[in-house]
């Protein structure tokens, strides 16, 4: 189920708790929670309604401009039930506390038992060490450079970082990806001595819903953080080019939720 990124940030936010949907048939359940750029996000209803019947506040609680703009995002496939579905944010995703947790040996030696089953099972042979090493030596590069660096292609990559994702082992960036603090320990478990890594940036990272243009141009003038970008005003911003209105607003967005705002606001 896909939700774009201003719905998402509502959702979090408590101003959105519908969706609506054309499905042949439903695509989700009560109780299922969608990992999402902003978190969890968790289904609390799922039923069909005639889209005649719908109302301007399942519009207001949707997200919609207004009732006929809900209906005319319904209106596509018209031969599909329609279905409102109940949504509410669930909390932060559990990953990112796995992330965080940094492994003693008992745990790097099931970790690695986990990565050699993977490599066991994967019709190109052994891939998860060298991944995890060129994530390591390569941070915030884009997947297509990293995939071409070692002859794959893209999507199958990226695939294979999802997986190791799933571990707490990967994050992944605005553009490209990093090791978790533990994928660091399980890579530094392997070698004769830890790697020499330069510092993590400290701040809140750039949402990834702004897009690559505007990441790539706000990583020129080295803002990486959100509190970096609070440093500039929204006029500044919409100058750069790649920052466009979309980005502005949701940074505007994830600044909101740290208590920060743009410069001279």
């Amino acid at each position: 189920m896909m939700i774009r990124a201003a719905e998402l940030a509502a959702i979090k936010a408590g101003t959105i708790d519908l969706a609506f949907r054309r499905w042949a048939r439903p695509r989700v359940v009560v109780g299922t929670r969608l990992r999402t750029a902003v978190g969890l996000v968790e289904v609390t209803s799922v039923e069909e309604v005639d889209a005649a019947t719908l109302t301007e506040d399942d519009a207001r609680r949707a997200g919609a401009a207004s009732l006929a703009a809900l209906r005319e995002g319904l209106a596509a496939r018209p031969d599909d039930p329609a279905w409102r579905i109940g949504v509410a944010y669930a909390g932060p995703d559990p990953r990112e506390l796995l992330r965080a947790a940094v492994p003693d040996a008992e745990e790097v030696a099931a970790i690695n038992a986990r990565l050699d089953r993977l490599d066991a099972a994967s019709p190109i042979g052994p891939w998860t060490r060298a991944t995890l090493d060129l994530i390591d030596l390569n941070p915030g590069v884009r997947a297509p450079e990293l995939a071409a660096q070692v002859g794959r292609e893209t999507q199958d990559f990226k695939k294979d970082v999802r997986k190791l994702k799933e571990l707490g082992l990967t994050e992944s960036l605005a553009i490209g990806y990093l090791l978790s603090p533990r994928g660091e320990a399980v890579v530094d478990a392997g070698l004769p001595e830890p790697r020499q890594r330069a510092p993590r940036e400290q701040g809140t990272p750039l949402p990834r819903t702004i897009g690559a243009p505007a990441t790539r141009a706000l990583r020129a003038v080295g803002a990486t953080t959100l509190e970096q970008v609070a440093t500039y005003s929204a006029d500044q911003l919409a100058a750069m080019h790649g920052v466009g209105p979309i980005a502005i607003t949701r940074l505007r967005e994830a600044m909101a939720e740290q208590g920060l705002r743009y410069a001279g606001e």
